[in-house]
């Protein structure tokens, strides 16, 4: 006679379609989960939780902090779960949920910037546009070809969990009391830092040392004093030299991205394409060909 299979094994398990494993994010991470109709125990687990629902809405319940909810799950609805804090739930079709998982120390040294507690609250069918938007653009990460710098995942989950932590609002009006901008020789000591560490994975933590602020507030005085976001500035600047790089032509292009802090060739063309409008090979062409007419009208 055979041995009763456990009925835990019986549950449906969720199927990763796709993960941030490999991009060498810190301290938290993505996931895109194909969920199929069925219930799910998902046990307390060591890190924070958001899970945003992508796609049709589903009819789901939920057991989850001593709470039962009945509900339609819809696009961009979000479930914070904290560490520690099990839950079960119960889909009646297939859907799929983004999960974003961020580590208590990351929280912790967030929480402990802003100088308020780093407490994640949770909540369920939580529809936040600014959540959506974080949790979309992490998502987006997951399915380019070429993902962004790490600069900039660090910099959605940091906006995501002073969302989380609620602080919003302190943040803003503490930068608005203090500053409106860096002073220009903080500015200056930190585009020094950034120039001299391009080819180096750069963090926000380095950065705001450099500022000696906290890294939400240097956030909004990095773009309030340069217009852009610190990592669209990274990524701009990387750009700027890779172009003046191979106009010079002593080095090949793949040589020439690891040096500003590509992780590869290709990482290099994407963000030349986006930003200049050109291949490394067009602006090799261009370079070449204004040498070429500067020689004649000599």
């Amino acid at each position: 006679m055979n041995a009763a299979i456990p009925a835990a094994l019986l549950e449906p398990a969720p199927v990763s379609l796709r993960s941030s494993e490999g991009l060498g994010w810190d301290g938290f991470a993505a996931t895109l989960l194909g969920i199929r109709p069925g219930t799910y125990r998902v046990p307390a687990m060591a890190q924070h939780r958001v899970n945003v629902h992508v796609g049709a809405p589903v009819r789901a319940n939920c057991v989850c902090d001593g709470r039962r909810y009945s509900r339609i799950q819809a696009h961009g609805d979000a479930d914070v779960i904290p560490a520690g804090l099990p839950g079960m739930w119960t889909d009646d079709a297939d859907c799929r949920i983004l999960r974003i998982a961020i580590t208590d120390t990351f929280v912790r040294s967030i929480g402990e910037q802003l100088g308020a507690p780093a407490d994640i609250t949770p909540r369920l069918q939580w529809r936040d546009a600014r959540v959506h938007h974080l949790a979309a653009a992490l998502g987006a990460e997951l399915e380019a070809q070429d993902t962004s710098d790490v600069l900039y995942a660090e910099s959605l989950c940091t906006a995501l969990v002073v969302r989380l932590l609620n602080s919003s609002r302190d943040v803003a009006a503490g930068v608005a009391n203090n500053a409106r901008r860096l002073p220009p020789r903080v500015a200056a000591r930190v585009i020094d830092y950034i120039e001299a560490h391009l080819h180096q994975r750069l963090t926000l933590a380095e950065l705001a040392a450099q500022a000696g602020l906290s890294v939400p507030h240097f956030n909004v005085l990095f773009r309030a004093t340069l217009g852009v976001p610190v990592h669209r500035y990274v990524v701009r600047r990387r750009v700027d030299r890779a172009k003046a790089l191979l106009l010079e032509g002593r080095r090949s292009a793949s040589q020439i991205a690891l040096e500003v802090g590509f992780a590869h060739q290709s990482h290099m063309t994407q963000w030349m394409q986006r930003l200049l409008g050109a291949t490394p090979r067009d602006v090799v062409r261009a370079g070449k060909a204004a040498a070429a007419s500067a020689d004649t009208a000599a």
